[in-house]
């Protein structure tokens, strides 16, 4: 019973804690989420992961990416930094440690020689037995910048914050704003186990004439060789001894090390090394703005070059636009003007051939001896006059179609008769479905009807 009340103990207790875990998970998903932007939780979750659940670093990695600069967070590539270091005209400057003076201090030195050399035999030996049985883990550089932010935070808790202005970024983002800027870039490795690393960060580092020559003339990157990230600068640099200077400047268009500083140097043996290299390889990176201002004239000049063009085709482009718009506007005024000449003579044509029908459908005209006759004189539009003769009996049509027959009357008309002035309802209408005959109409035996030209109307 007491085993089993304790097993149930423990799931419940596991349960408790992935429930927590969960909870712990899905908070970092929010924080993430909000200071990125990202909308999908499985993103979040593998950006997360591949950063070790750093949010700092995965939300910096992402900033990164956003402004199009190279990942800090990713693993470094394979291959060796490009940094050109077997240049022959590079300036060394190494300081020896003091030797001893006085008989005190050679008796110390000589009783402390056996020690020193024991010791750092055995550490050495111990080293390099340990790289057989396990690699060197600051051979994998997995988090860089959280390499260059922890030094920089115990270096401020060791020596203040009196200090150069540290390059938060990777040893290759600094070459590359070097590179871009045509700046001078001072790398320093720092030595935790050297005896001298104290000394020169002290005294010498934090300096204020030493801090106001870097933060103005150059910038400034360091890191601890026991950082991964450090002991690949280390690598490919190839310091003899601690502490470490490399002045480090775009040369030949390749980023060179252009000077070398090693062992414990003084604040103004700094100040004034630093300044000769300076002054001895300005006059590349002067001719190297000036190469690239000429290389930005050169760019822009093609770059207007190709907008003059580029509008020069476009308004070459447009006057062939209207051109071809002008063409398609006379083609088709010209088909519309034939339609049109088209459709009139085939209206024309159709009007002669319904006036030739209305001819051949006339009833016979009357004899002037028939007393049912009516003559009946019509006076055209045209001040011409037409005489013909009709039956009383016949329809006030067959005077429209008679008229309708003439080659001079119009193509629309109305008959007007004059006393009592009216007008003769030749062809049905709503008012008239069947037009009276020419008795019904009124109309005498000889008769004067005006012919009225509807055509236009």
């Amino acid at each position: 019973g007491g085993g089993e009340r304790k097993r149930k103990k423990e799931r419940k207790e596991r349960k408790r804690r992935k429930k927590n875990n969960n909870l712990v998970t899905f908070c970092f998903h929010l924080s993430f989420q909000d200071l990125t932007g990202i909308e999908s939780m499985d993103q979040c979750r593998h950006t997360l992961e591949q950063h070790n659940w750093n949010i700092e670093a995965a939300v910096q990695d992402r900033l990164n990416e956003q402004e199009g600069v190279p990942s800090v967070f990713n693993p470094p590539p394979s291959r060796p930094l490009q940094v050109n270091t077997a240049d022959h005209r590079i300036y060394s400057y190494v300081v020896s440690r003091p030797q001893p003076r006085g008989l005190l201090g050679w008796g110390y030195y000589l009783i402390m020689l056996p020690f020193r050399f024991t010791y750092y035999t055995i550490l050495d030996i111990f080293r390099f037995a340990l790289r057989f049985i396990r690699p060197d883990p600051r051979s994998r550089v997995t988090d860089p910048v959280g390499d260059i932010v922890s030094f920089m935070h115990s270096f401020e808790e060791k020596y203040g914050r009196a200090h150069p202005v540290f390059y938060q970024g990777t040893y290759s983002q600094a070459l590359n704003d070097a590179k871009r800027e045509l700046r001078f870039l001072l790398v320093y490795l720092h030595g935790d186990d050297h005896q001298d690393s104290d000394e020169f960060c002290r005294n010498t580092l934090c300096a204020p004439e030493v801090i106001s020559l870097i933060n103005t003339r150059m910038l400034f990157w360091a890191c601890s060789t026991n950082k991964p990230e450090g002991y690949r600068v280390s690598q490919a640099l190839r310091e003899n001894t601690y502490p470490f200077l490399a002045m480090i400047m775009l040369k030949d268009r390749r980023m060179t090390v252009v000077g070398r500083l090693e062992g414990l140097i003084q604040p103004d043996d700094l100040i004034n090394q630093l300044t000769f290299i300076m002054d001895a390889n300005q006059t590349y990176l002067v001719s190297e703005r000036l190469e690239r201002e000429e290389r930005n004239q050169t760019q822009v000049l093609r770059q207007q070059q190709d907008e003059a063009y580029l509008a020069s085709l476009r308004a070459d482009q447009e006057k062939e636009r209207k051109k071809r718009e002008e063409r398609e506007r006379k083609r088709r005024k010209e088909e519309e003007v034939q339609q049109q000449k088209l459709a009139e003579e085939r209206r024309r044509r159709n009007l002669q051939e319904e006036k030739e029908r209305k001819l051949e459908c006339l009833p016979p005209e009357p004899s002037p001896d028939d007393p049912e006759s009516v003559k009946i004189i019509f006076k055209l539009p045209n001040d011409s006059r037409v005489e013909r003769r009709f039956h009383f009996s016949q329809s006030l049509t067959v005077i429209h179609d008679f008229l309708f027959s003439l080659k001079e009357s119009p193509e629309k008309f109305q008959i007007e008769a004059n006393f009592p002035r009216r007008v003769l309802p030749c062809i049905p209408s709503e008012e008239w479905p069947n037009p009276p005959t020419l008795q019904e109409a009124g109309l005498s035996h000889t008769e004067v009807l005006f012919v009225q030209d509807l055509t236009d109307e």
